[in-house]
């Protein structure tokens, strides 16, 4: 493999950026992608980057807010990063052409980052064997147990040149700002940034979270603690009681502290999420309602099944029927 252009070296040459989308890609995660190029080249005056939208055969692409984008023909592309943006019906859309188009750019010394989807489709080219990569964290026991020869990582981003994967749309924007600023400097990243009242910026590294706490961790710290082991346990849920002592105080006060804080009390929310959970399995897992409700912390099928039609009003096979 040459890689002749290292895109992440300073440099004021245009770097040219095709977008690959596929069919039933989500809007945020195109707009992560090309808005960030877009807000670089007002804020600097100058045209930094270019792009161009391509898909396999250069026809429209539907994406799943039912936008439409019409693309040019991926073999006319010829650039410097291949950004593939990806969503649903995965296996259906990682067709033999496509994956030896993949391979074959790569081969040719073009730097390939999977946002969202893109990720499996770059694993299941065998493009990432060996490498370390992310995926939205929903999809990673999936991802794991699909591709093992894959160093899956829990971060919001992970570069291992010439690739990049990111966990979504908003790591993507972070990714996209990473590049800016190691090509362009700090400032001007930070500039582009603040035109989407984007903060906090998050490292690569940063881990991806089920439970939005960038809120709360600043009024409520111990709050946002407590909510991470949550999100860590929700396999094995420990009592709002064992919560308490583990971080150093009195039910009560954890009681009053997290009403404070999420507007809910503590046991009342872990139900939630991890009945949220149960809901996104049965939707996108094959997984079994004993498998579910062993990942989600449930004695049994039963008691899964009873807590999630009070809270859904349905099975989780009717879910299923309408899914």
């Amino acid at each position: 493999m040459k890689y002749a252009n290292n895109i992440w070296q300073a440099g004021s040459k245009p770097l040219h950026v095709g977008l690959l989308l596929l069919d039933e890609s989500n809007t945020l995660s195109l707009a992560a992608a090309v808005d960030p190029m877009r807000a670089c080249n007002r804020r600097a005056d100058r045209r930094l980057f270019s792009w161009q939208f391509l898909s396999q055969a250069g026809q429209p692409v539907h994406l799943t807010s039912g936008m439409t984008v019409q693309t040019e023909e991926l073999r006319g592309f010829a650039g410097d990063l291949l950004i593939l943006v990806a969503g649903f019906r995965l296996e259906a859309q990682c067709t033999p052409p496509l994956i030896a188009a993949l391979r074959r750019y790569v081969a040719d010394g073009c730097q390939l980052w999977g946002v969202d989807g893109g990720s499996w489709i770059m694993a299941q080219a065998g493009l990432l064997d060996g490498h370390r990569a992310t995926c939205h964290w929903e999809d990673a026991e999936a991802f794991s147990r699909r591709f093992p020869s894959v160093n899956l990582v829990p971060d919001r981003y992970a570069i291992s040149a010439p690739f990049a994967t990111t966990g979504g749309a908003s790591p993507c924007i972070d990714l996209m700002l990473h590049l800016i600023t190691c090509r362009h400097g700090r400032a001007l990243s930070e500039r582009v940034a603040s035109a989407f009242i984007y903060d906090p910026l998050h490292t690569g590294d940063a881990p991806q979270q089920m439970i939005a706490t960038t809120r709360i961790s600043s009024k409520h710290p111990r709050i946002a603690r407590v909510l991470k082991q949550m999100e860590n346990l929700i396999d094995s849920p420990p009592t709002i009681a064992a919560l308490a002592r583990a971080n150093g105080i009195s039910t009560r006060k954890l009681e009053l502290e997290f009403k404070a804080a999420t507007g809910r009390a503590p046991g009342r929310y872990f139900l939630e999420l991890r009945l949220s959970e149960a809901r996104r399995r049965a939707i996108d897992s094959a997984q079994n309602v004993q498998e579910i409700a062993l990942a989600c912390g449930f004695t049994s099928q039963a008691s899964l099944a009873r807590a999630f039609r009070q809270a859904f009003g349905q099975s989780i096979s009717a879910l299923r029927r309408h899914h």
